[in-house]
């Protein structure tokens, strides 16, 4: 059997797990997340959260924990679902070699018109499609199988690996990266295994990015920025997050991955979140916050952990009342 192809037995073999509801000599080409997964794919549940997102998905086979109930869909039991689908990515989907070439625009590279592309140092990969009127500044890299939109602009030293996907009228500032990999590790017999990232990232138009950004590129499927979302200086968007339209992230803000953001939400300076959680649209997050769980649509969240505005800001002004209130008590004390 090709390397980019395996049977369900094969599977079942190689990790020592119970098929179950899956027949024995389904092929697999892919790996993909569940909402995408068709008979050809292999998705893994390693989260409860996607229980019930597992028992309608249309994968060929589910990776699930000893415990996991997902009724008579197909799925392959083993004791660790998440590691068990880093050796499936890694199989099928082998990390591809940097296609390169004497020019610094690879000949199956398509450019549209009036485009402008720095002579020096700027290098465009195979198969890569540039569209109308795109300014390329000095230093910028972009990588195969990636496609830029109409009116872009790609400034000093920005880095975009393969797969991207950016729609027209987009701007990024120096030195961000969009597409590297997601930081997915699966801890396994000791020793943290890296999970191969084949996902890709798509940014719609009108998608302003600040410098020394990052996007990572989703594990299985594609971290998402909506159109017209504006994104400040060192910002961190983890892999598979999916922002909504018009949202404002602040410099320094981070957002782990899987979390999604409704429309027109604001997170303000050096916000961060956890993951698996949604922030529901037109919601505000003050500066400074930690956003531990689901928001949701219209809140105003401050604090470490973020809980209401108001809320916070009363706790807050409590805090500052502690002294004078600790100075009564002990004169009361002293002239009892």
């Amino acid at each position: 059997m090709p390397k980019n192809e395996i049977t369900a037995q094969a599977l079942a073999e190689l990790f020592g797990g119970a098929l179950k509801y899956c027949p024995p000599d389904r092929v697999f080409t892919e790996v993909l997340p569940l909402e995408i997964a068709k008979t050809s794919s292999i998705s893994f549940l390693a989260n409860h959260k996607y229980a019930a997102k597992a028992s309608k998905s249309g994968a060929g086979l589910i990776l699930v924990g000893p415990n996991a109930d997902l009724g008579e869909q197909p799925v392959l039991v083993v004791k660790a679902p998440y590691w068990a689908l880093a050796q499936c990515a890694a199989r099928l989907h082998p990390e591809p070699m940097p296609e390169f070439s004497c020019s610094a625009v690879h000949p199956t590279a398509k450019i549209g018109l009036e485009c402008s592309i720095a002579p020096i140092s700027a290098t465009i990969g195979a198969r890569t499609v540039i569209g109308n009127r795109v300014v390329i500044h000095p230093g910028v890299h972009i990588a195969e199988d990636c496609i830029i939109g109409d009116d872009c602009e790609l400034f000093p030293g920005v880095v975009i690996y393969r797969k991207t996907k950016v729609g027209s009228r987009v701007r990024i500032h120096a030195n961000s990266v969009l597409g590297s990999d997601g930081y997915g590790y699966a801890l396994h017999d000791g020793r943290h295994n890296k999970v191969p990232q084949i996902g890709w990232v798509e940014v719609a138009d009108d998608v302003e990015i600040g410098a020394c950004t990052t996007i990572d590129r989703g594990a299985l499927g594609p971290t998402r920025v909506g159109p017209g979302t504006k994104i400040d200086n060192l910002c961190q968007i983890a892999h598979n997050v999916q922002v909504g339209s018009h949202c404002l992230i602040v410099s320094q803000t981070g957002i782990s991955g899987s979390t999604t953001l409704g429309d027109y939400v604001t997170m303000a300076g050096k916000v961060g979140t956890s993951g698996h959680i949604h922030i529901g649209s037109r919601s505000i997050i003050s500066g400074n916050s930690m956003v531990a769980k689901d928001v949701p649509d219209g809140s105003h969240l401050s604090g470490y952990l973020a809980r209401p505005h108001k809320e916070w800001m009363e706790s807050q002004a409590a805090v500052n009342r502690l002294p004078k209130i600790l100075k009564r008590l002990k004169d009361k004390t002293d002239s009892a």
